[in-house]
């Protein structure tokens, strides 16, 4: 996850627990905590093999 996508989920999941005028969606905030959550895997170049 690139850190923009990052500071989407983040104002998204901010959104729906603090604005008064949206409805609370569980499902929603639980699946945003799981992507937020899960460890980015790290870059690791391919083996060359000929």
């Amino acid at each position: 996850m690139t850190e923009r996508e990052l500071d989407q989920k983040l104002a998204e999941l901010d959104r729906l627990l603090n604005d008064p005028e949206t409805r609370m969606d569980a499902h929603k905030v639980w699946a945003l905590l799981a992507e937020i959550s899960r460890p980015a895997l790290p870059a690791t170049p391919r083996s060359r093999t000929a």
